[in-house]
């Protein structure tokens, strides 16, 4: 068939059809302008498919949307079932289902083989008719009685028994066990049940009767009953069709995207309940005279447009109309009394799936328009077979727009260039039996063994073979095969109960592994009072030595008030790069040129001599480049390590962190180990020429000539933290605080002067170093500290020190999720219990892999290509697991850095006697900059912590560049304290 003589093709009646179609039908067709007209009208373009699968994506869109949810017309309601079967699924579970005219009751026994050889036993009870429109407590009271007997008939097993119960009417669902029903359907009108949970109702009526190991955990949809039992080739399906006496659909969604549920981790599955697409009018232009009528005699006009196009409730209807009005016509049945056709279902849709076949379908249009009074011709009966056709056509392509719209999303939302899928299918409409075998009408009791099918599925009908061609076409970009759904003694509905099951029992274990990481506020708010009361015995004079946090005088008074101008030179050491800067301070703002040189491990872990020589180098080599060997600028040193400051330019370093252990530093002044390092490189001094450079450090040359004029005049060392401080209080002067959060952590304020016991004077302010890194070193953590965290510090260079550090910077975070996936692989609840070699590696699993797996919308499929890269074959289920291992870590630590902050505000606030304090941070570090919701968490946790203080964070630009710089600036400004 063509569109009015044009070459577009109508991918409502498929070529296979036509050319089996018997050659007398064709000639009579092209004469009978009203049948071409009607077939016409019930066939549609590939323009307007795509069309109505785009109505049908944006309906979908706005049923997902929290906004436009209430006002979608295909309702995308969550489902709570978040995986699939993984053949892990092992031991008894109970299914029952709720039927129209009995209730079914299911005993599964899975032996976690895969799925392989499911156990089933099943029994059917008929309902008595007036069940349907007496009271709810009646009805549930007799499902109870159903399960109590068929538990005797089986042995009254007493162990615990999960049961999932398939309710299949509109419920508005908030959790896998709780449901509230909408609206009765299907006959039933059972008082007192709308409005209530179904769920709580069953578990009710099944206490009644004292079965309390029977324990009711899900409720249950049919559809995703199909798509549970529709795996094949080992690959989970993840979208199922129901297209028998009405139509629906499911699929796993990014959970994400169902923004109606708080859920949004992982994939969730949605029942979408599309048969009420078109409710609002996104199907007029597609609708036909007969599908009016149709509408207009159902018992819900209006309503269900989707559905009535597409459901074999109603195709039977729809041909009966065409005829009927064909005949009137004078298209159809000349002569012949149509008075039968009048009536409402007096033509069946199984009469039209049987017309429609190539072999014997004329015989039977024959024999069903016989059986109505008709005396068709041949003409009649072709005509007839026709139509027959076109109506189940169009309605396979219509079902074909909807799954070419569930492909696009999934595709789109996983980030994917092409997705390939498994779709589960059922219903009278693909294929010819029923979905339960067996005598459904008799009360008896089966046994039999079920399996998983093995053979390639291929699509069991023509209705199949139009829905997967026109969904091809629709959505390219996909691959989808269609399984028949092998759930024909229930062995889906079952899967989901099982699924549920595993779902429950793992999200325990998980729960009690991640315990100890979950913080309470009670937790953190003594956190907070542990961290105020060491910062007292850092500040005092006799309590420092012993105190966890040292509270170090850095002999910085005073913050940047915008007067400074000059050049100064900057030093910054903190980590596996060095960096060298030249700032210059003018009216206008800062300047900067700089540039980075790499500290070899074999010279951070070897002598004093051999670090500072490198250090020197570094400086030569830069001065050289930015010509300035001619000159002697003020210098900054920022050195990121615990240090004892006994001037602005005096510093003994305490102890090494972050992988540095040169010999010979421990208890010596930096910066005079930079000045004899300086004094060993001058030419004439008796120390020879320029050694060559160690392995792996940058290769630098320097003229002997320049090595004449080199001199250093140390202004300030500084930390990292303090310079951070500076470098904000520049841009704004109500920043008293520092906080570092990178590889380390650390923390810096202004300190009321009388307050520092380790220093004389009583006037002004003095910015303290917390190095708070140290905090719970002496065990007033340790109830805080996890297995996983005591792993991690075993493990470390300096274990049983920088407690705090290990439990929020990004030198451990990723150590911590790494030792808890391996006890999560121990526990069967990741990769299938299969470690990679690569997961045993230390430090293998990145901080950095946090911040990208955490990343808001972040499609799953990149967690999975993290996770493959560390050669583990992880599902998205896995994938969110580890997702949610890497949220527990990161904001047990945002939490911890809070309820240390919150202590430091909140102690500058009662030192200044305000009611509220105003104060900003400024804030480095890679983890706060790059993390997606550490800063958040931090901030959030902070404001909660510390009420009467306003907190702002203002992130660093070069804090231990220009910071360091800055203090130079500040110390030529005003005379040394």
């Amino acid at each position: 068939l063509l569109h009015a003589g044009k070459a577009r093709p109508c991918l409502s009646v498929p070529k296979v059809w036509c050319s089996l179609s018997p050659l007398s039908c064709r000639p009579a067709l092209t004469r009978c302008p009203q049948v071409q007209r009607a077939l016409l009208s019930l066939t549609l373009s590939l323009e307007k498919l795509q069309a109505v699968k785009c109505r049908m994506l944006e309906a979908m869109e706005k049923g997902l949307s929290q906004e436009t949810h209430a006002q979608a017309t295909v309702h995308m309601l969550p489902t709570f079932i978040c995986s699939t079967p993984d053949g892990t699924e092992k031991g008894d579970l109970m299914v029952v289902e709720l039927c129209q005219s009995h209730v079914r009751t299911l005993f599964v026994t899975l032996l976690g083989d895969g799925n392989q050889s499911p156990q089933l036993m099943y029994k059917i009870f008929e309902l008595p008719a007036d069940m349907l429109q007496g009271t709810g407590e009646a009805l549930f009271d007799f499902v109870a009685q159903c399960v109590q007997k068929f538990l005797e008939e089986i042995g009254n097993p007493q162990h615990r028994l999960p049961v999932g119960f398939v309710f299949p009417f509109s419920c508005r669902q908030t959790g896998l066990g709780k449901a509230e029903l909408i609206s009765w359907s299907k006959g039933f009108q059972c008082s007192d049940v709308e409005g209530k949970d179904v769920v709580q109702l069953l578990q009710a009526a099944i206490n009644k009767l004292e079965l309390y190991h029977v324990e009711v955990i899900a409720l249950l949809n049919d559809t995703v009953g199909t798509m549970m039992a529709s795996s094949w080739g080992g690959k989970p399906c993840e979208i199922a069709l129901v297209m028998g006496t009405g139509t629906n659909s499911c699929f796993m969604a990014e959970a994400r995207l169902v923004e109606v549920v708080e859920e949004n981790n992982g994939r969730m599955c949605v029942n979408s309940e599309w048969g009420c697409f078109g409710d609002d009018g996104a199907l007029s232009d597609v609708l036909t005279p007969y599908d009016h009528r149709v509408d207009q005699a159902s018992s819900n006009p209006g309503e269900r447009r989707f559905e009535k196009m597409v459901g074999g409730l109603y195709l039977g209807e729809i041909v009966r109309h065409a005829m009927l009005m064909l005949a009137t016509e004078q298209a159809l049945f000349v002569g012949a009394s149509t008075s039968a056709l009048g009536s409402k279902d007096a033509f069946k849709t199984q009469q039209v799936l049987e017309i429609m076949d190539n072999e014997t379908g004329m015989a039977k249009a024959r024999s069903a328009l016989e059986a109505l009074g008709l005396q068709p011709s041949e003409r009649d009966c072709c005509r007839v077979q026709q139509i027959c056709r076109a109506v189940v056509s169009r309605a396979a392509a219509l079902s074909a727009t909807g799954l070419a719209a569930i492909l696009s999303l999934m595709c789109r939302s996983r980030e994917l260039e092409r997705l390939v899928v498994n779709v589960g299918v059922d219903g009278e409409l693909y294929r010819a039996h029923a979905r339960y075998g067996g005598d459904t009408q008799g009360s008896w009791l089966g046994r039999m063994p079920l399996g998983m099918p093995q053979a390639r599925p291929s699509p069991s009908s023509r209705f199949g073979e139009i829905l997967q061609s026109v969904a091809g076409l629709l959505a390219p970009e996909c691959a989808a095969t269609l399984v028949p759904s092998a759930d024909t003694n229930g062995l889906g509905v079952a899967m989901v109960t099982a699924v549920a099951q595993r779902m429950l029992t793992q999200r325990h274990e998980v729960e009690q592994l991640l315990a100890p990481l979950r913080l309470s506020r009670a937790d953190l708010e003594r956190v907070q009072g542990l961290m105020r009361q060491e910062m007292e015995r850092g500040l005092g004079r006799d309590s420092n030595a012993d105190a966890s946090v040292r509270m170090l005088p850095t002999y910085v008074c005073n913050t940047p008030d915008g007067t400074e101008r000059g050049d100064f030179l900057a030093l910054d050491l903190g980590g596996t790069n060095f960096r060298v800067l030249v700032v210059r301070v003018l009216q206008e703002g800062i300047h900067m040129a700089s540039e980075i040189y790499v500290v070899p491990t074999s010279i951070m872990q070897g002598t004093s001599e051999a670090l500072f020589d490198h250090i020197i180098e570094c400086i030569m080599d830069f001065q050289t480049k930015q010509n300035l060997m001619e000159q002697v600028l003020p210098l900054g040193f920022t050195f990121s390590f615990p240090c004892q400051q006994l001037g602005l330019d005096k510093a003994v370093l305490l102890t090494w962190t972050k992988g540095f252990s040169a010999s010979g530093c421990v208890g010596q002044d930096v910066v005079q180990l930079l000045r004899e390092a300086a004094q060993r490189k001058q030419v004439g001094k008796g120390w020879g020429p320029l050694p060559s450079p160690p392995a792996g450090a940058t290769k630098l040359h320097v003229p002997i000539s320049c090595l004449q004029h080199l001199a250093l005049k140390v202004v300030a060392v500084v930390n990292d933290t303090v310079g951070t401080m500076m470098a904000c209080g520049y841009n704004d002067p109500r920043c008293e605080i520092g906080l570092i959060v990178g590889t380390g952590t650390n923390a810096c304020y202004m300190e009321e002067r009388k307050n520092v016991g380790t220093v004389e004077g009583e006037e002004g302010r003095m910015c303290i170093n917390m190095e708070w890194g140290a905090f719970g070193d002496n065990g007033c953590l340790d109830d805080i500290f996890t297995t996983f965290d005591r792993m991690v510090d075993e493990k470390t260079i300096n274990a049983g020190k920088q407690r705090f550090e290990k439990l929020i910077s990004g030198m451990y975070l990723g150590e911590i999720v790494r030792h808890i996936l391996l006890a999560m692989v121990d526990k069967q609840l990741l990769f299938r219990g299969k470690p990679s070699l690569k997961l045993q590696t230390k430090d293998i699993f990145q901080t950095k892999f946090l911040s990208t797996i955490e990343t808001d919308g972040l499609a799953l499929q990149h967690v999975q290509d993290i996770l493959r890269d560390l050669e583990l074959d992880a599902s998205f289920e896995d994938s969110v697991l580890v997702r949610e291992v890497c949220q527990t870590v990161s904001l047990r630590a945002a939490q911890l850095c809070a309820a240390g902050l919150a202590a430091v505000v909140e102690k500058m606030r009662e030192n200044r006697g305000l009611a509220q304090l105003a104060v900003t941070v400024g804030v480095d570090g890679t983890l706060y900059k790059m993390h997606p919701h550490f800063s958040h968490n931090l901030q959030q946790m902070l404001q909660d912590l510390a009420p009467n203080c306003a907190v702002t964070f203002l992130q660093s630009e070069d804090g231990s560049g220009k910071g360091a710089a800055l203090v130079a600036a500040v110390a030529c400004r005003e005379p040394s304290p």
